[in-house]
């Protein structure tokens, strides 16, 4: 998110999560961690559809946007850059993950303790809650042992790109979502137009490397460099 106050005052915290809780009632997705802070918000979500993710941040970012806009009478851009995801593909990281984003406020020296920060799931998996769904982390750690995990400093550092954490198994699932479930090598197997289409996509709008692709469907780097 751009780097300007994208929330205000307490009411804009606020519509934020009822745009989040009204947009989980639409699309099938659950929220395992969230903190809103004054200029950029972390979401820690599981999407039930494959590739839903983009439509997901679409509705949630233009919804908030348009009406912070129309509250403030501003024009133009509130989130310049689109929103960055990274999957989580290993569990031994994702409570290693929920901690990083609720110390977010602590890093950020807003407050000293993390259980006095409103804007953030931590509460939730404490006193309970509607927006976020703490069953599963609460099946893995207990809510005791919870609090004092989140007592330790996170050292982790969660750098969000597009470059990084595309595992083989999370380009395989992307690809499959594009031709209709079926195994990326089938790709190879297309007839000509529709593949280079594909490949063409995978590389422009995935972000895909031609090395990725070529590892993913077989087909040669010769090939998807002219695509």
């Amino acid at each position: 998110m751009n780097r300007q106050n994208i929330f205000e005052e307490k009411n804009d915290f606020i519509k934020m999560m009822e745009v989040m809780q009204s947009l989980k009632q639409e699309m099938r997705f659950e929220i395992y961690a969230f903190c809103l802070m004054s200029n950029h918000a972390h979401i820690l979500l599981k999407e039930h559809d494959m590739g839903d993710i983009s439509v997901i941040m679409k509705r949630l970012l233009t919804r908030y946007a348009g009406w912070f806009n129309r509250k403030y009478s501003r024009s133009g851009a509130l989130i310049a850059n689109r929103y960055k995801s990274q999957p989580v593909e290993v569990d031994e990281y994702l409570l290693s993950l929920v901690r990083y984003i609720h110390q977010n406020p602590i890093r950020a020296k807003v407050v000293t303790e993390i259980e006095k920060y409103k804007w953030s799931s931590y509460t939730e998996y404490i006193h309970g809650g509607k927006l976020t769904d703490t069953g599963f982390i609460l099946s893995i750690i207990d809510k005791k042992s919870f609090r004092e995990y989140h007592q330790e400093e996170e050292k982790e550092l969660y750098e969000v790109s597009d470059r990084i954490g595309k595992s083989e198994e999370y380009i395989r699932r992307r690809i499959m979502k594009l031709i209709d479930g079926r195994e990326p090598h089938e790709i190879g197997l297309l007839p000509k137009a529709e593949r280079n289409r594909i490949i063409k996509q995978l590389r422009e709008h995935e972000g895909f490397s031609i090395r990725q692709i070529e590892r993913a469907t077989g087909i040669s780097r010769g090939v998807i460099a002219k695509c």
